[in-house]
């Protein structure tokens, strides 16, 4: 099995040229990146990655935004969701990586949506990868398992940094079992989170290392599941991110550490923890 890193567009505000050399100085073979809103940027991305020999990951939210419109109902997500997909479709994705429905639904309503949105996907001929996210119907790890039991079928982005804070622990006590989600993870995006944030401040720092390493076994885990389940290729997405995720100093508001520099370190230690996975396990 191989690893094929794809490099996050959030937060990235470099000129093309530019952002395309530093993804392929660390081995990275495409992006992943929304959607655009209009088709003349949807015309600029098609042309851009053919120019550059790019792969592309397509991120949709069936709400608007990362943030849903709270007022929408899942019938409304439907409708944008065939806007948003006949888009996609236009771009020849690896596949769409969704951000799907609202954590104020009952979880009747997320199944219900949740299953129309995988049928919807179908029929657009996209492989649909549902991402674990707070404030979507996937923002709860025990939530998430409830919902797999009534749709086996789906398949699923892992940012687990967000079950973390959610649940306000790294998720390693003896009590939890993921290996029903484990067995349905198809992406993995590599954010570092911690107890109390979805990012911590520096990867490599060694007073977060608890926190990395524990999503390093659980990333292994999901390499074991795909590698059993006849997986060729994996793709992971360093997903380091601004928008408060980023950490800054008080009063002067400097950013503790460059945007790209995190993300950058990421898809090599990956790379790296990947090798090593590989050759311990073949």
């Amino acid at each position: 099995m191989q690893l094929n890193v794809f490099r996050t567009l959030w937060g990235v505000t470099s000129p093309w040229q530019q952002t395309v050399s530093e993804l392929k100085s660390v081995g990275c073979c495409g992006i992943e990146a929304r959607v655009p809103l209009t088709v003349e940027d949807q015309q600029t991305l098609a042309r851009r990655l053919e120019e550059s020999a790019l792969e592309y990951i397509a991120i949709v939210f069936s709400g608007g935004g990362v943030i849903p419109a709270q007022a929408e109902t899942p019938e409304q997500h439907l409708e944008r969701l065939k806007e948003r997909f006949t888009a996609a479709k236009a771009l020849n994705p690896r596949f769409v990586n969704l951000l799907a429905g609202n954590d104020r639904w009952p979880l009747a309503q997320q199944v219900d949506f949740l299953g129309k949105a995988h049928e919807l996907a179908a029929d657009y001929e996209l492989t649909c990868s549902f991402e674990t996210h707070r404030a979507t119907s996937l923002y709860s790890p025990w939530l998430t398992l409830e919902i797999i039991q009534q749709l086996p079928q789906l398949r699923f982005t892992a940012d687990i940094s967000h079950w973390i804070v959610v649940s306000e622990r790294l998720l390693d006590d003896p009590c939890d079992d993921f290996s029903t989600f484990i067995d349905r993870v198809h992406h993995i995006q590599a954010r570092a989170g911690y107890d109390q944030g979805p990012q911590v401040p520096h990867p490599a720092a060694p007073e977060y290392q608890a926190a990395l390493q524990f999503q390093q076994r659980f990333w292994q885990q999901i390499w074991q599941s795909q590698r059993q389940r006849g997986y060729q290729q994996t793709t992971l997405t360093p997903e380091f991110g601004p928008d408060g995720y980023l950490h800054h100093l008080p009063f002067t508001n400097v950013p503790v550490a460059d945007l790209w520099s995190l993300n950058a370190w990421m898809a090599q230690h990956e790379q790296q923890h990947f090798v090593e996975f590989t050759s311990l396990t073949q």
